[in-house]
């Protein structure tokens, strides 16, 4: 988006006028195209490096003040944004809420409310409540089912719905966008002469709480201490008989740590999904940022595709580089379609990733930012705005500045999250105090 700003002003200065260029030589036209291309180039090369300024000294995961909430009602109309063109692109957005609402019925899901939020003048303004959760979600799906689409859905909208903002990481609703997916690896379920870097299933004296979070390891004596390190983990050995998979390659296993689930394509033919079962206890630490502090990529390339491309040229440093993140994931067989943190199936670009410390879990949001879209197989940024739900969670998606978006299974899905690395606004929608009867019965009496 501030590419587009940056760039339209410039290209309305160069574009001459239809009667000048009738005008003009072919020789003077040459010239200026060239120098067109020259001036775009050097934008191009200002505009790259004002955003590798900008992301590294950006604190994309600033945590919020004590007692601040990270959702901002708006109550000014024009701070609310336009829903039109979401509203014409609805794939999967019905499967997307019932994974939610299926959630949400679910008495373990009540935990987890009430959250608070803020109005536009920083006060607390009240509560999102379990119940709101679930009354917001049937709405819109009786929304959707009522076969409105394009401006009339928006109009619905807003008539039917608060809009609320994250407060992102600067309390003006920056956040973050990145992207995530399930690769699918080659592999096996038994070691051999190919694959020999191991998954791991979730060892036995790995204590985690009722909410999932990690307490550490069971001694022999009984008492808790922390669980070793990724490093601490690979040297020792110590998980030798817990392999639920083996992979052909050290840097695939660290993406689907990374990634949080994969799609194993045993010998066969045969996929298998593994997902997500605990993890060590130690926060995220990023490699592409280790990567870019020691000199070995741009700062200008902080994305999963650029340490792909660099650890296949350069294998001898994969250990090196992924033992300097100290976290380490456990995974489990799963049936079916890869599952969040909610344990509910994610889908693509209808499923994101916050921090569920300070955000609703299952909820509806809006998203508007910038994505990689592929088309023809060719990836070009291109504007996006669209719903979706909060139903998954990250190790490195921490405060109210992060969000990452799903971007599918398989290659194609790898690429689109590689690329995805752009600044945006992060909205939940909640249904307004009685606006279900209010609209229905307005739309009702209208057709």
């Amino acid at each position: 988006m501030k590419n587009k700003i940056l760039l339209s002003p410039v290209l309305l200065r160069l574009r001459p006028s239809p009667r000048r260029v009738r005008a003009q030589s072919p020789h003077f036209l040459a010239k200026a195209r060239v120098r067109v291309q020259a001036t775009l180039l050097l934008l191009a090369i200002v505009i790259a490096g004002c955003r590798s300024q900008q992301e590294a000294k950006t604190p994309y995961d600033n945590p919020l003040p004590p007692g601040q909430p990270a959702l901002r009602k708006i109550t000014n109309p024009h701070e609310i944004p336009d829903f039109t063109m979401a509203c014409f692109d609805l794939a999967d957005l019905r499967v997307a809420i019932d994974n939610s609402l299926n959630y949400l019925r679910k008495p373990s899901s009540r935990q987890f409310f009430p959250l608070r939020f803020a109005t536009q003048n920083q006060i607390i303004g009240g509560e999102i409540t379990h119940t709101l959760a679930i009354d917001s979600l049937n709405a819109f799906a009786e929304l959707l089912d009522s076969g409105l689409m394009g401006r009339q859905l928006n109009e619905a909208i807003q008539e039917k719905f608060d809009v609320y903002m994250s407060v992102g990481c600067d309390n003006k609703g920056t956040v973050l966008f990145t992207g995530y997916y399930t690769p699918i690896f080659d592999g096996s379920l038994s070691r051999t002469e190919r694959f020999q870097y191991p998954l791991y299933k979730m060892p036995a004296d790995l204590v985690k709480g009722p909410d999932g979070e990690i307490l550490g390891r069971r001694g022999a004596d009984g008492q808790l201490g922390p669980y070793p390190s990724r490093a601490g983990i690979e040297n020792s050995g110590m998980l030798r008989g817990t392999e639920l998979a083996w992979l052909g390659d050290p840097f695939e296993v660290y993406i689907a740590h990374v990634q949080g689930s994969a799609k194993v394509r045993q010998p066969d033919g045969q996929l298998i999904t593994v997902g997500y079962a605990a993890n060590n206890g130690y926060e995220y630490k990023s490699v592409s940022k280790e990567l870019v502090k020691d000199g070995r990529i741009g700062s200008d390339q902080l994305s999963l595709s650029a340490m792909i491309d660099y650890f296949k040229q350069h294998k001898e440093f994969v250990d090196t580089y992924v033992r300097r993140n100290p976290r380490f994931v456990f995974f489990k067989r799963e049936d079916g379609a890869p599952r969040g943190s909610l344990n509910e199936p994610v889908t693509a670009f209808r499923s994101i990733a916050t921090d569920k410390s300070i955000f609703p879990r299952g909820c509806l949001t809006f998203i508007s930012t910038i994505l990689p879209q592929s088309r023809g197989g060719t990836v070009s940024n291109q504007f996006y705005s669209g719903f979706a739900l909060d139903q998954d969670t990250g190790g490195a998606i921490r405060a109210a500045g992060r969000c990452d978006v799903y971007m599918g299974q398989g290659d194609t899905a790898g690429k689109l999250a590689g690329q995805t690395y752009q600044e945006g606004k992060l909205y939940y929608l909640f249904l307004k105090h009685g606006g279900h009867k209010r609209f229905f019965g307005e739309y009702n009496f209208r057709q």
